[in-house]
């Protein structure tokens, strides 16, 4: 590319001068004398210029211009240039899994000029190893982009977010700080379960939708666009007349996206000059500035060196900086009402800058604060240990520090006689539990040992009081607890109708109720069951994929508390109770579950030099039990003949001992033991 000082050069005009317009973006200006006024000599026009025209770490993405030409030193930068609020769209994209979200968002990033074609990758805005290994979004990312549509300048705010079910947290977020959505169904596989989901969040946050068909598998066979348009009109009651078409993986029909964006997604309300009111939809924790928050401007305007106050925590800092998502960090002077940013301020406690937070000026400050985000609610725990005792505080600081990335990870600090100390953690599902596991490792370099998943259990007690339980050894004894109740959600399977009997019989075997069963279309049902919680805790997602072949999906919420028979199951060895294995299952299970614990000890278990007896109860009921034999040591090895008597007093002598060690004597269970048994926990339960 010719250099903007090569240009200069050649057509003889005097080098230009940089001058800082709105928000540090650099425009030149050319001097009316070629050469110094002062007679010394001058270096070389061409070093001059390109000293100039050089972006530094610091400058990159300016630009400069002469009375010549205007010259991009970086492409697609100057969206940092200020555009009236009406030309500001925010946006989010949402969709089912693997239907093309990320695809679209790094094509909408590069044809805007957001990210240049030598830096652009696939999955763009997906930062974490995890998302690229995996292939899924876990955290949502935000983009600023600059498009130009009939000589104005417009400034898009992207979001990107997840699409599993355990992270539709991170999608509610995404919408409270948008006006609009981008609905993407992929045109081989249709209408799925969070596809529904999150349409229903849209219309709850009352956000403008264009439903657009990713075609980004249209070379497969399956690809049927006008059948998907049929179910997006019926299933979800949008309008596809004007649905865009277009393919994501090729690049086709990205342009009339970005015109719709602009058509039909209205600006946010023009607000600048009202006290300042920003919502913080994410933040994160770097080791070096401290807690970096996301926020959306609702109202008013922030700078550079305001002092301002977080309502909810009480806390004032000082703005050192701020910047727009682009999508990496670019600093300006100033957001306005509308636009989505990030923040400095040396926040040193992660509790002072929680998700959901309003920012307002310490001087001027707001009346109310925004309504934030409804709490979100744990539905699975399990206990996290360090196999390092003294990696424990590591553990707790690790764990606040994500849980500021992470707002739906609950903790508090729990004891095992086994395990040590660890802490209890709540997560939205089973792969929130696992990503989570594998980022405290990989990011903070621990070694954990992760307990059996279970439910928060409700036990309602003889005096009246109700106990919520999440931890077996927490569990009231039998004569002071009334019932138990467990908690149940609502499941939407949706699947081709050959696989309906398979996922039925799924269903009841799970405990669940049918509720009801409805053909969306002529070859797609939806299957509705009421089950417990603790049922699909497990390989419940595992079993619905293999029984379906891989094209059902499902969606679930909560629906509540309902009593069951559900029983404490203890391990006893040696007739002591090991507290870390014992679990709470279903009356019915209770045998099967118990058996198999069993035997998986019996085989871990180092033999002893007595009987050990390995035993599941209930109460003081014994369900199952398997037997560990003694280590035989012979006593008449130095008896070579003699009186029978003395070989039958040795015998009696071996057989006192080790009663007497039986009593007194205590069976270690090894830690690979535990961690087969609670591997094997996770796969019956």
């Amino acid at each position: 590319m010719l250099m903007a000082s090569d240009f200069c050069r050649l057509a003889n005009f005097p080098r230009p001068q940089p001058t800082t317009n709105h928000r540090g973006a650099w425009r030149g200006s050319c001097s009316p004398r070629p050469f110094p006024s002062d007679g010394r000599p001058s270096e070389p026009w061409a070093f001059r210029c390109l000293r100039i025209a050089r972006p530094s770490a610091v400058s990159r993405g300016r630009s400069v211009s002469c009375r010549a030409a205007e010259i991009t030193t970086d492409p697609g930068q100057d969206r940092l240039m200020k555009v009236p609020i009406s030309n500001i769209r925010n946006f989010c994209i949402i969709a089912h899994i693997d239907h093309g979200k990320s695809t679209l968002a790094d094509k909408l990033l590069q044809l805007t000029g957001t990210v240049q074609k030598r830096e652009m990758k696939e999955q763009f805005l997906d930062n974490m190893d995890l998302e690229r290994e995996r292939g899924i979004t876990i955290k949502l990312q935000a983009a600023r982009m600059r498009y130009i549509l009939e000589n104005e300048p417009y400034c898009l705010n992207l979001i990107d977010t997840p699409g599993h079910v355990d992270f539709s947290y991170e999608v509610s977020r995404s919408l409270a700080a948008c006006e609009g959505a981008l609905l993407v169904v992929d045109a081989s596989q249709g209408v799925e379960a969070q596809t529904l989901a999150n349409v229903y969040l849209a219309l709850e946050n009352n956000l403008e939708i264009i439903p657009v068909r990713v075609l980004n598998k249209i070379d497969l066979p399956g690809a049927e666009p006008d059948r998907v348009s049929q179910e997006i009109e019926e299933i979800i009651g949008l309008d596809c007349s004007d649905a865009i078409h277009c393919s994501a993986k090729e690049g086709i029909g990205i342009s009339d996206i970005l015109n719709a964006i602009i058509t039909r997604i209205p600006p946010p309300k023009d607000a600048a000059g009202n006290p300042l009111r920003a919502l913080i939809f994410d933040s994160y924790y770097d080791p070096y500035r401290g807690v970096i928050v996301y926020f959306r401007v609702v109202d008013g305007t922030i700078k550079k060196g305001d002092k301002i106050y977080f309502m909810a925590s009480g806390k004032d800092y000082i703005a050192d900086e701020i910047g727009v998502l682009s999508p990496n960090q670019l600093p300006v002077d100033e957001l306005y009402a509308g636009e989505v940013g990030y923040l400095s301020a040396s926040i040193r406690s992660v509790a002072d800058a929680r998700v959901g937070d309003t920012i307002t000026h310490f001087g001027r400050r707001a009346e109310s604060s925004l309504p934030g985000y409804e709490e979100a609610r744990p539905m699975v725990f399990c206990g996290l240990f360090p196999v390092d005792a003294d990696q424990f505080p590591e553990l707790r600081d690790a764990l606040e520090k994500l849980q500021l990335n992470d707002a739906a990870l609950k903790f508090e600090p729990e004891t095992s006689s086994a395990m040590g100390f660890g802490f209890r953690c709540g997560f939205l599902g089973l792969l929130h539990l696992e990503i989570v596991q594998e980022r405290l490792e990989r990011e903070y370099n621990l070694t954990l040992i992760t307990t059996a998943p279970s439910v928060v259990y409700r036990v309602n007690c003889i005096n009246g009081d109700t106990i919520d339980c999440s931890n077996p050894t927490l569990l009231p004894e039998p004569g002071k607890r009334r019932q138990i109740e467990e908690p149940f959600v609502k499941i939407e399977m949706l699947t081709p109708k050959e696989y309906i009997g398979s996922l039925m019989e799924l269903g009841q075997e799970r405990r669940g109720e049918f509720k009801e069963m409805n053909f969306i279309t002529e070859n797609r049902a939806s299957i509705i069951y009421e089950l417990p919680l603790a049922e699909m805790v497990g390989d419940f997602f595992d079993q619905l994929k293999s029984r379906s072949k891989g094209y059902a999906s499902m969606e679930y919420t909560f629906v509540g508390y309902r009593e069951s028979e559900l029983v404490k199951l203890d391990i006893h060895i040696n007739g002591e109770p090991v507290e870390p294995l014992a679990t709470i299952v279903h009356k019915d299970k209770a045998y099967a579950v118990g058996r198999a614990l069993t035997q998986k000890l019996k085989e871990l278990i180092p033999r002893q030099m007595f009987k050990v007896p390995i035993q599941a109860c209930i109460g003081a009921k014994v369900i199952a039990s398997e037997s560990l034999s003694a280590i035989r040591k012979d006593v008449l090895s130095k008896c070579y003949g003699g009186d029978i008597t003395r070989k039958k007093k040795l015998l009696k002598k071996q057989a006192e001992g080790k009663k007497r060690l039986k009593a007194i004597g205590k069976v270690e269970v090894p830690q690979e033991a535990f961690m087969a048994v609670l591997r094997l926990e996770k796969e019956v339960i």
